[in-house]
């Protein structure tokens, strides 16, 4: 069986503290808040079926470098997280969803609906909702900006407070938007 080091390490956000786990090239596996950290050894080990994952905690200078991408766009750069390499385990189908996210414009929002149509699968509005409910690397590929077809706030892993946050400093709500998401 072959063995994958992951190195965790933290990040303070506006949020709460985020962990992010890199594999040794810098390349980011998975990211969660803190009181969630619990549940990342499962959801890996979902995604990395046959393989042995190694945890441990370690900052490398590669990791930095997306330590600081981080900061940048909870700073205002909202295409910060753009440039972070990734490296995502899952499912075929998972990880055309997930990359499909990163196609979502920063201040737009799409539904499930679109994002099923993006990917040449209109009729998998659910399967598409399940695949971004167990998206790895939330934030970075952006599962806070799918919204439900009537334009409601609907399921968010990390909760709803952070995908309004989120939309709001991404500016992906509109005044009245917020108003009836308990933003303002």
């Amino acid at each position: 069986m072959t063995t994958l080091l992951l190195l965790q390490s933290e990040l303070s956000t506006p949020l709460g503290k985020l962990i992010l786990m890199h594999d040794e090239s810098g390349n980011l596996r998975a990211a969660d808040w803190d009181e969630y950290a619990a549940r990342l050894p499962a959801l890996l080990q979902r995604q990395y079926r046959d393989i042995d994952l190694k945890i441990q905690p370690h900052v490398t200078t590669k990791a930095h470098l997306n330590h600081e991408r981080f900061t940048r766009y909870f700073d205002g750069d909202l295409h910060a997280l753009e440039a972070i390499p990734l490296q995502l385990g899952g499912t075929d189908f998972q990880q055309q969803v997930w990359l499909a996210l990163r196609h979502i414009p920063v201040g737009a929002t799409w539904s499930y609906k679109d994002l099923a149509s993006f990917i040449s699968r209109p009729k998998a509005c659910r399967a598409v909702g399940t695949a971004n409910g167990l998206n790895p690397v939330a934030i970075v590929l952006p599962c806070h900006r799918v919204i439900g077809s009537s334009g409601s706030m609907v399921g968010y892993a990390s909760g709803l407070a952070r995908k309004r946050w989120l939309l709001q400093h991404e500016q992906a709500l509109t005044s009245t938007q917020s108003s009836l998401f308990g933003i303002y």
